[in-house]
């Protein structure tokens, strides 16, 4: 059946604080030599473009929207006429801690949206709060304690070694080789730095040593957990904790980042691949994720599975973990698009 042709508004977020500099002046040529033709590096490509392209390949008409922390952006916003809102904004002003009221934001406007509501935004970001609904649900999740500036608000008896991270910001912020602490003097430590540089409170975790899978789930009534994806760790330097910091996720001119690859998890057996879809629907729908999500969860070497976080509205580039998961499950990057934009129109279609 064909679809009906939407205007689709690609709505993303900016921000800087300081204005752009002005280019360098361009070098002048060198005179006489000639020089060997070189191969250009082809540019990677945000996923807003690819998702843009996607769209068009399915017959919408997409359009670029953008929030950059200025009140022109809101208003312009509040005046757009897309039927529906591809969300993909993940901060306003720089503050990651506001995606929830862009999407409370478009609620209040009534304009339709893909991914998350505010509420489910809202309690995936606060991982503490997260962990308390999923051991409500009987969800297995590292122990752990926070703690802000010597006020502690939860606490469960837990022993090292620990991991230690912001309360509230994902993507691997705050997150690197030293996170791992094995005395009280690392940890101190660490919880000082976090407090320092972030402002925020410390979720102090088990580490939970294992494999690093992501369980990409698709779906509002009934959820599809897509192929399970790993992040393999194994070919770190021998020493470093294997977790996916930010050497490991962001920073390219590392070893880190060098030996480490997300790919399909093929040598998971039926009861393990089970046992990990049954804990990220949980999950999903424990934190009210809606249309797409990915669970990040810890498989360890006895079979147990744990859930570190859920990630709501998550990366959706061509060459990410979920892309992966609906590539193995038999759908082209297109059709992921198509099914999430579907997903989302049909939340706001009364039926008959």
């Amino acid at each position: 059946m064909a679809r009906e042709k939407l205007k689709v508004a690609v709505l993303y977020d900016v921000f800087e604080e300081d204005p752009t500099p002005p280019p360098p002046p361009p070098e002048k040529p060198a005179k006489s030599k000639r020089r060997a033709p070189t191969k250009k590096k082809k540019k990677e490509k945000h996923d807003r473009e690819e998702i843009f392209e996607a769209l068009e390949k399915l017959g919408h008409e997409p359009v670029y929207q953008v929030v950059d922390g200025r009140d022109q952006t809101l208003i312009a916003l509040a005046r757009g006429d897309a039927d529906l809102y591809f969300n993909l904004t993940e901060s306003y002003a720089g503050d990651d801690t506001k995606d929830m009221n862009i999407a409370a934001y478009l609620d209040l406007l009534d304009k339709p949206y893909t991914g998350a509501g505010p509420h489910a935004l809202y309690l995936a970001q606060d991982k503490s709060l997260a962990k308390k609904i999923f051991a409500f649900h009987s969800i297995r999740t590292p122990f752990f304690a926070t703690s802000y500036k010597g006020k502690i608000d939860h606490a469960h008896d837990i022993s090292f070694p620990l991991i230690v991270k912001p309360c509230s910001e994902d993507g691997s912020i705050g997150i690197d080789m030293g996170s791992v602490v094995e005395s009280v003097k690392e940890l101190m430590e660490r919880i000082h730095y976090i407090h320092e540089e972030f402002d925020a409170p410390a979720l102090i975790e088990e580490y939970i040593e294992g494999r690093e899978i992501y369980a990409a789930v698709l779906g509002n009534e009934n959820p599809e957990v897509l192929p399970m994806v790993e992040l393999d760790l194994s070919k770190l330097p021998e020493g470093t904790p294997r977790i996916a910091g930010k050497e490991v996720k962001w920073e390219k001119d590392t070893e880190h980042y060098r030996v480490t690859k997300s790919a399909p998890a093929e040598d998971l057996d039926e009861k393990t691949a089970e046992k990990l879809s049954a804990t990220a629907l949980a999950a999903y729908q424990a934190l009210k994720l809606r249309d797409y999500g990915r669970i990040d969860m810890r498989l360890t070497p006895k079979g147990d599975v744990y859930v570190i976080e859920a990630n709501p509205n998550p990366w959706l580039s061509s060459g990410a973990e979920f892309s992966m998961a609906a590539r193995k499950a038999g759908r082209t990057y297109t059709q992921l698009i198509g099914d999430i934009v579907d997903l989302a129109r049909a939340r706001y279609t009364v039926p008959g």
